[in-house]
């Protein structure tokens, strides 16, 4: 009977000995259960369609190319649709027009890391300018007017239309996403 209390006593030793030293980042991760892991395809890496031979997450792909859709279907403008955005994109038209896509591919990428992050991104940060200063001409030379509520409703159609380019339709996806756009509203219609 002593010898099993002894061997007992020495498991239960070497037992606590592992758990104790067990490292808290060895403890596995809770599921993301943000709407970018839920929704927009998470961190799952992908081929990106813009960068040959390098991979991309799936959620920021799936934001980016909603994001260049909206900036194309705005630029394209088929039928004068959005008339009303175009002065608001003129320092971007002019230089696209003109073969410099520096400024276009700043717009895509930080509207893609907002949205990205305010979805739930762990890899992903928005470090641009505020909603207010990048709005706001006289913060932000991009800019050449104020927005009024008219115009951003339109942005958010333009918005649901690159989305639903990029196949995405459900309104389990593009409800929150017309909700984070409605969040930033105050900040950014100006007039």
């Amino acid at each position: 009977m002593k010898k099993s209390k002894v061997w007992l006593l020495a498991a239960m030793s070497v037992f606590s000995l592992g758990f104790s030293s067990c490292d808290e980042d060895e403890m596995p991760e809770p599921p993301d259960t943000s709407f970018y892991a839920t929704k927009l395809g998470g961190e799952m890496k992908v081929a990106d369609p813009l960068n040959s031979g390098q991979t991309v997450e799936q959620g920021f792909l799936n934001l980016r190319t909603v994001v260049i859709n909206t900036v194309t279907t705005i630029a394209t403008n088929e039928g004068g649709k959005y008339d009303a955005l175009q002065p608001y994109f003129t320092v971007l038209l002019t230089e696209v027009g003109a073969g410099q896509t520096t400024g276009l591919n700043m717009l895509v990428m930080d509207f893609s890391e907002f949205l990205a992050e305010a979805t739930g991104s762990k890899n992903f940060m928005y470090s641009g300018l505020s909603m207010s200063a990048a709005h706001d001409p006289a913060r932000n030379g991009r800019m050449t007017g104020k927005i009024n509520n008219a115009d951003y409703d339109l942005f958010i159609q333009a918005v649901v239309e690159g989305a639903a380019q990029a196949g995405i339709t459900s309104a389990d996806v593009v409800g929150p996403v017309g909700e984070l756009l409605e969040s930033v509203r105050a900040p950014i219609v100006q007039r």
